[in-house]
């Protein structure tokens, strides 16, 4: 794609008027590639990152960015082989999307749909730790046992699931209405979770995925999501990914160094002994 000025593509994004826009390039306020840009300068929409303020704007035409409210029955697929009505049967759109992450046929709620791949890949990914949150619906009073289990893990078929936080929102006449939040999306998993520590769920929705909202989106409606949810999304993408890296330097210097205390061992160095002695030879 040929490079354009900044100021018509910001303009183009909806930030503000072109002649704003220059403004807040004039001002240093501007961004391209994490560098300070200048009035003149030129970028290419499909390659450069822009951003306003330190926030992420998207200047992709081409990319789009969703938020459907999912009612129940419908499938968080493009395609569906049984023929049931999926997720982007209710969006009119062009584009191509595909489902950030999915949500059961019975849950309900907050979905993001995109065609920008590598976004949702870094969204997705389990090492990332991207949060999720959830309102679900399940028979009260809860009690402070089946609480602990929640956030210290819960035994699955597939594996240990656990909620990163988990709150009481309202409890009463039998009910209760939980708030989870979760960091990975595995299927049904909260449903599962739920059921083990005998709090079968009812009803369950997504109201959150990083710091984007469902807000007042009614059932089965959609909307384009506004560039700072896009930048949002980034910044979680970006704040998981320095976060697996750091998690990841971690166990390799804790890998490293039971490695060098076992080659210690392995020659005789055993460090200082009982006695005060040394370890060497």
């Amino acid at each position: 794609m040929a490079e354009e000025r900044l100021q018509k593509v910001m303009a183009a994004a909806g930030v503000a008027s072109r002649r704003v826009c220059e403004g807040f390039i004039i001002e240093g306020r501007v961004t391209v590639n994490g560098e300070v840009a200048e009035l003149g300068s030129k970028v290419d929409r499909a390659r450069d990152v822009v951003a306003v303020d330190g926030e992420r704007i998207n200047v992709d035409p081409d990319r789009v960015y969703v938020m459907l409210n999912k009612p129940q029955g419908v499938v968080s697929t493009a395609e569906d082989p049984e023929g049931r009505p999926t997720v982007v049967d209710l969006i009119n759109l062009p584009q191509r999307l595909f489902p950030i992450g999915r949500l059961d046929l019975d849950t309900e709620g907050l979905l993001l749909l995109s065609n920008d791949g590598e976004l949702t890949n870094a969204l997705l990914h389990p090492s990332r730790e991207v949060e999720r949150w959830y309102v679900a619906l399940v028979p009260g009073p809860v009690k402070g046992r089946a609480m602990t289990a929640i956030q210290e893990g819960v035994e699955l078929e597939d594996g240990i699931a656990r909620a990163k936080r988990v709150r009481i929102l309202e409890e009463g006449k039998g009910k209760a209405l939980l708030e989870v939040v979760m960091t990975e999306g595995r299927k049904r998993e909260v449903r599962r979770m739920l059921a083990e520590v005998g709090l079968p769920v009812d009803r369950l929705a997504r109201v959150r995925f990083a710091d984007v909202d469902l807000g007042e989106l009614r059932q089965g409606k959609w909307r384009f999501l506004t560039q700072a949810e896009i930048g949002a999304l980034h910044d979680a993408a970006r704040a998981g990914a320095e976060r697996a890296a750091k998690t990841s330097q971690q166990r390799a210097t804790r890998r490293t160094t039971r490695e060098e205390r076992g080659a210690r061992r392995r020659a005789g160095d055993g460090g200082p002994r009982r006695d005060g002695t040394g370890g060497g030879r």
